[in-house]
């Protein structure tokens, strides 16, 4: 049996022979051999996608693409529509507890090349037979982009927002729209921003320009108040404590009273996923009348100007925690 790797290339035998070993593989019949879509046995959300880059089937030709942040627009078959099962389950699904693996190709006269996981973006509510998504390429490698041979055209269309940081804030009262409803067609269109949840957390150059700006507000919104004194003994925590304190910036009310402040910083919009530590959100418990998350977003948008959400006080109480992993031990 090959094993899974990726960018290794692999026949539609190969891929049947790594997720359904035990079933009868038959050449362009059957699930294995013929479709694109297949739930994997004794799995129960998970799914392998093989696809034919550019492929028409009947009167329909299939319109995907994948940007350079690997961003992948997709299709279903044409025949599915919002009340398909299948599709029922892509919309919710969780890439923290279910797997989509995806495996493409440029040309049918080729094998597909395995290209990792998918986590789900987007889908356009307007569109079904077939449903469009968008996914995010979960081990997608920028920086080897270059290095593909691929017919594949990659959407250099993409509106990702750029490096560039913003120089101010702004407070936004609004929150985002509730997940999984899908979005207009020409809304599904424009957006092809990749998944910031995962690199923001791994960007310590964000986090720290997210904070530094923050120190900037709230110094400001001091004075402004008329607190030059105590404009001047905000801390940034994380910076002379280190990241282990709970929190990344001590200010302070009105009234003189502490604000502990974290700050979450993304160049994604307000409903873009983030992580948080257990010291962290413990001490968003322990501290619940004088804590404060800072969600800053829209860090690279070319106005300059960078918006954030303020949460107080228990984060559990007012936010969704998913577990991403748990720490195991022997029963004594």
């Amino acid at each position: 049996m090959k094993p899974l790797k990726l960018r290794d290339v692999y026949s539609r035998r190969d891929i049947h022979g790594i997720f359904s070993p035990d079933t009868k593989f038959t050449p362009q019949a059957g699930t294995w051999g013929l479709q694109g879509i297949i739930k994997i046995p004794s799995r129960e959300s998970d799914f392998v996608f093989i696809v034919t880059y550019g492929q028409s089937q009947g009167d329909h030709d299939f319109d995907e693409g994948i940007t350079k942040d690997g961003v992948l627009s997709w299709q279903s078959q044409p025949s599915q529509d919002f009340q398909n099962k299948v599709i029922q389950q892509l919309i919710i699904h969780d890439d923290l507890t279910s797997n989509i693996y995806l495996f493409l190709r440029e040309n049918k006269k080729d094998d597909y090349k395995y290209y990792g996981k998918l986590a789900y973006l987007e889908h356009d509510k307007g569109r079904e037979k077939p449903v469009y998504f968008q996914w995010q390429l979960l081990d997608w490698d920028e920086s080897q982009v270059s290095n593909e041979v691929m017919s594949v055209q990659l959407d250099t269309s993409s509106n990702v927002a750029k490096e560039t940081t913003a120089k101010s804030l702004r407070e936004s009262k609004e929150l985002p729209a509730q997940k999984r409803q899908g979005t207009t067609r020409e809304m599904f269109r424009a957006r092809k921003s990749p998944d910031y949840a995962a690199k923001d957390a791994r960007n310590r150059k964000l986090g720290l320009e997210g904070e530094l700006l923050v120190i900037a507000y709230e110094q400001d919104r001091l004075r402004k108040l008329g607190h030059e004194q105590l404009a001047q003994q905000v801390v940034h925590t994380s910076v002379i404590q280190g990241d282990g304190a709970g929190y990344d910036i001590k200010s302070f009310n009105e009234d003189g009273s502490v604000r502990y402040i974290e700050v979450k910083s993304t160049r994604g919009s307000l409903g873009t996923d983030f992580y948080m530590s257990p010291n962290e959100i413990k001490f968003s418990e322990q501290h619940a009348n004088t804590f404060y998350l800072y969600r800053v977003y829209d860090m690279g948008n070319d106005s300059g100007e960078a918006s954030f959400y303020i949460v107080e006080g228990d984060v559990q109480k007012r936010l969704d925690a998913t577990p991403v992993n748990y720490k195991m031990s022997f029963k004594s």
